[in-house]
């Protein structure tokens, strides 16, 4: 199996080492410092779980890699549209695409069925940008529920969780899923194939479209956010609200706001990667969290006042850390 890593930062180095512990053909692409660290020391992580060393190729040019069975997208939502010089030498006529992305994904109505199928989101496909790259075809969803954070360049500290579900965007059980699922378990990480992902999908996103905005504006670690009595009341009305539009477009999430709490408050003093991305200088990715799921409520008629108010106030802030 020959992997591409397109975007291998805290995430994608993460994953790139562990399918080269288990045997995978891994090719890392990045730039900078953390390119130059990674090829000279390999990929060093930090883990609870106990630390390793994996030395995949790394380089920062995917003409040298060609051709690949699969692309695992670490990049941000907001560079996929610009991304095509990038992964256009990467694909064959079979290449998958996982996408390792938080928020609703630019597939999202592929396949779908219903009223909706087919339907584009502008938010997170403006203009059909994206698609015009990443064929819908390609794609393999994926749900992300590890937290790690890029301690210095080449070294990763992986703070908690190995789950990463995978499924199609149709809800057939695909063999190119339960191969890649088959090496990523290899290399030790969990990696479920999920029937239909969607419902991962909003179980991510109903932290993701809380936690993420609001520690951007108050830099708040997650277990602080959990603990200011407002802050928290806030997130469960956002949490909420989500809900309601995930159910509006026939997807129940099978866990409790306060279980989903009771979790975030687990992971300590971690910072979102929106926050990470913030005190980096790197721009905010917010309109696959908050602006889609606007989107969808408009769509679908469902009323979202506090996940209005709060994308507000966060776009503004990501037009100001941009500027």
């Amino acid at each position: 199996m020959k992997v591409a890593v397109l975007g291998a930062g805290a995430i994608g180095a993460y994953v790139g080492a562990a399918l080269h512990r288990a045997g995978a053909d891994v090719h890392l692409i990045a730039r900078g410092p953390h390119l130059a660290a990674m090829r000279q020391y390999g990929v060093r992580v930090r883990s609870p779980r106990g630390d390793f060393t994996a030395h995949p190729r790394a380089t920062d040019d995917p003409g040298e890699v060609g051709p690949v069975d699969y692309v695992f997208l670490g990049l941000k939502a907001n560079s996929y549209a610009a991304c095509g010089p990038l992964i256009e030498p990467l694909l064959h006529e079979t290449t998958a695409v996982v996408a390792a992305q938080n928020g609703i994904p630019w597939w999202y109505f592929h396949r779908h069925g219903g009223p909706y199928d087919g339907r584009r989101l502008e938010s997170v496909d403006p203009a059909g940008a994206v698609s015009a790259v990443l064929a819908p075809e390609r794609a393999v969803g994926c749900v992300v529920y590890a937290a790690t954070e890029l301690e210095q360049p080449g070294v990763v500290r992986h703070v908690e969780g190995t789950r990463f579900s995978v499924g199609e965007p149709g809800r057939e059980v695909s063999a190119r899923c339960l191969a890649f699922s088959e090496a990523m378990r290899a290399g030790g990480l969990k990696c479920p194939v999920e029937p239909d992902l969607r419902g991962d999908i909003w179980l991510k996103l109903l932290g993701n479209i809380s936690f993420n905005p609001i520690s951007a504006l108050a830099r708040a670690t997650m277990r602080q956010m959990c603990l200011h009595g407002g802050t928290r009341q806030v997130i469960e009305t956002m949490m909420t609200e989500t809900l309601a539009v995930a159910a509006a477009l026939g997807c129940e999430v099978g866990v409790s706001i306060e279980r989903r709490l009771a979790g975030a408050e687990r992971v300590g003093d971690h910072r979102t990667s929106t926050l990470q991305d913030l005190e980096r200088g790197k721009p905010l990715e917010l309109d696959v969290l908050l602006a889609a799921v606007v989107e969808l409520a408009e769509i679908t008629g469902v009323p979202v006042p506090t996940l209005r108010t709060v994308h507000a106030l966060s776009d503004l802030l990501a037009l100001r850390s941009a500027a």
